[in-house]
């Protein structure tokens, strides 16, 4: 795999960012670490951080490049600070940037397929709502999303007795704004889903501070006979957990032999 990090300027946020790309070699393979079949352009998974990380983060606490080198896979993982992959209220257009600009970039930087059929999201925590709320309300751009111990339940997480959102990112985010069945409540999102969805993957520990909210979004899939494979067992909000999670996300993708 070659590894790039890009710092690049955003129109979107009217600043300098950065991103971490993971892409296939399309050469022999490196000892240790098998190739993968690159002929034409590679599917391409856009990779979300969490709420305290960055774009290198994924490449820092798992081997995400060794696992994704089989696979002829390009991996793209964005920087958008503690937005919530939103256009934030009191700062920058995250959302924009992700979801009108990003793409757009990587296709001009590098050579990803553009194909619904070669595209997929996944993201864990905050980067799990992100996944979850692009591929929702525009599933017409993948084939695929999976969110890893997610806060997939924004509007109930901000007033959580237990371990609510913190005020200062709310503030930052949302303002003013009302939350609860906009098209940043992911749970709405999924109660109103209709026509031609995405695969949909949620994994989450039991032992997770947003298992409940987990839980809800499986339910309200359920209740709107959206088809979802799920992943409950044993786990903390931590690395040991989406290290393990984030191989079996992979071997689910629907990769196209290529």
């Amino acid at each position: 795999m070659a590894r790039i990090r890009c710092d690049f300027f955003s129109e979107a946020l009217g600043m300098g960012t950065s991103m971490t790309v993971l892409l296939p070699d399309r050469g022999a393979a490196g000892i240790g670490v098998p190739g993968g079949d690159v002929a034409g352009d590679p599917p391409v998974l856009y990779l979300l951080h969490g709420l305290t990380d960055d774009d290198t983060i994924w490449t820092r606490r798992t081997a995400i490049e060794r696992y994704v080198a089989p696979l002829g896979l390009a991996v793209v993982m964005p920087q958008v600070a503690r937005s919530f992959y939103t256009d934030e209220a009191n700062g920058n257009r995250y959302w924009t940037f992700l979801t009108e600009e990003l793409p757009e970039v990587c296709r001009t930087f590098f050579r990803l397929s553009g194909r619904r059929e070669d595209t997929f999201v996944a993201g864990l925590s905050m980067g799990g709502y992100g996944a979850m709320k692009w591929a929702l309300r525009h599933p017409e751009r993948f084939a695929a999303a999976a969110s890893l111990s997610g806060a997939l339940d924004v509007a109930h997480r901000r007033d959580h007795p237990s371990t609510p959102l913190d005020p200062a990112v709310w503030r930052t985010v949302w303002g003013d704004r009302q939350v609860p069945g906009t098209d940043d409540d992911t749970v709405a999102l999924l109660a109103r889903a209709g026509g031609d969805l995405p695969a949909l993957y949620v994994a989450c520990g039991t032992e997770d501070f947003l298992y409940e909210d987990n839980v809800r979004f499986v339910d309200t899939a359920r209740d709107r006979g959206v088809p979802l494979t799920v992943s409950f067992s044993p786990g903390e909000h931590d690395w040991a957990y989406w290290d393990a999670r984030i191989q079996d996300v992979l071997a689910w993708l629907p990769l196209a032999r290529r």
